[in-house]
């Protein structure tokens, strides 16, 4: 399960669409919330969301990174004229946060909701279940006071609704609120769940009448559940983490992405590694770098990717050609071989042999990098038309005189990993 971090607007827009579906229609969110960045016309705004000339405002950075506060990057109960201000004399500065260091490009800005007290509730994904986290003693140092957190854990196979939540909020939950608060926590929980989330925190989040509203909330969506939730999803992006830059290849593909109804998705780990993958599916992508990790190689694991919902050959080949590309750059300064895993599980609706007819027309194109920077091709795969693509990719071996060995579903996905790194 990789877990992708989206904007504190993302979030808050999701949870606003979904409110009255999975959490409540006694007490509503109001979803008020609008992002910012170098393009936004602030005069077309206002128009668009009256709000905000009507209401004092927050504001802040939206670009996954967290105490905001403490670094004097939030500025709270102003006006619009205020606020453009703020944001005028912020935007494109370079802000250090911790040992990171990168440039201001998006601002969330919200209503400002007076209030007293604050309350904290966070939900994590791990093995067992999942774990939901509750305390009536929110704010930026909650970690402080974890010793007030009540823990509530939900099995794999447990139903919440089966779960007395009042009697497992802290002791110190107000009488009047708890019912409430129950409440809240299984909706939330219904949603977390539905929407493929795999880590969501709400710190703090208040009362205000009969709404909830969440101050500050962080969001991490497990993509490997895109076929099923994507459509929940909506137009949704997965920014690069504070401080990372895309590279030229990595922006190239996430252009690709954006433009097309498959997957296709690209991280460089370490450019000098002699370990690439071109993995289908993003299951398959978490399970391959788990493999080469736990074989003692995660410092060789050069990317981190996937391609997936049948994208088209010449898609297929544009992504392999990056790949292949900053594969074969340099040889290994100590003269050692380069492994490519071209993996995946057993597809239900990828044509195996149409994507590799664009990934085996890249070999092709690189046929002298790649015998040059001594690199040695290992294929499992399955799924449909997967006899004529192995075959197609055998031939190919010989074909260009580059060392090819191919398996078919009756071996194990990972183990062309420990063939390959047997060798190592």
């Amino acid at each position: 399960m990789a877990q992708r971090g989206v904007k504190e607007y993302d979030g808050k827009r999701m949870l606003a669409r979904y409110w009255s579906e999975y959490v409540s229609e006694d007490f509503d969110f109001p979803g008020k919330v609008v992002l910012v960045d170098s393009g936004t016309d602030l005069d077309a705004l206002s128009t668009e969301h009256p709000w905000l000339v009507e209401e004092k405002l927050v504001v802040k950075p939206d670009q996954l990174f967290g105490k905001r506060g403490k670094h004097g990057l939030i500025k709270a109960n102003a006006t619009f004229a205020e606020v453009r201000e703020w944001i005028n004399e912020r935007m494109g500065r370079e802000v250090t946060i911790g040992e990171v260091t990168d440039e201001l490009t998006h601002f969330l800005i919200e209503p400002f909701v007076p209030h007293e007290e604050e309350y904290y509730i966070a939900i994590r994904s791990n093995r067992d279940g999942d774990t939901l986290f509750f305390s009536n003693h929110g704010g930026v140092d909650i970690e402080s006071v974890w010793d007030t957190v009540a823990t509530i854990d939900v099995g794999v196979e447990e139903d919440i609704a089966e779960i007395d939540i009042e009697k497992k909020l802290p002791s110190d939950t107000p009488p009047d609120k708890k019912k409430l608060f129950a409440d809240f926590v299984r909706g939330l929980f219904k949603l977390y769940t539905e929407l493929g989330y795999a880590y969501l925190e709400i710190n703090p989040f208040v009362v205000s009448g009969k709404s909830i509203v969440p101050l500050d909330l962080v969001v991490r969506i497990d993509d490997t559940a895109h076929f099923e939730c994507s459509s929940k999803w909506g137009d949704l992006t997965f920014p690069a983490p504070f401080g990372r830059k895309l590279s030229k290849e990595e922006q190239f593909i996430k252009d690709m992405d954006e433009k097309t109804g498959a997957s296709l998705k690209l991280t460089i780990l370490n450019p000098k590694g002699r370990v690439w993958t071109m993995v289908a599916g993003g299951g398959a992508s978490v399970i391959y770098a788990d493999t080469i990790v736990d074989l003692g190689y995660g410092g060789e694991l050069a990317n981190y990717g996937e391609y997936s919902g049948d994208p088209s050959t010449d898609e297929t080949y544009e992504y392999a050609k990056t790949i292949l590309d900053l594969m074969t750059r340099e040889k290994d300064p100590q003269g050692r071989p380069k492994f490519l895993l071209i993996g995946g599980g057993i597809a239900n609706f990828t044509d195996v042999a149409k994507t590799f007819k664009g990934i085996i027309t890249a070999l092709r194109d690189y046929r002298k990098k790649l015998i040059d920077t001594d690199v040695r091709i290992y294929v499992r795969r399955g799924g449909p038309n997967y006899q004529e693509g192995l075959r197609m990719m055998k031939c190919l071996g010989e074909e260009i005189g580059v060392p090819t060995e191919v398996y078919g579903p009756e071996t194990h996905m990972t183990r062309i990993v420990d063939m390959a790194l047997g060798q190592g």
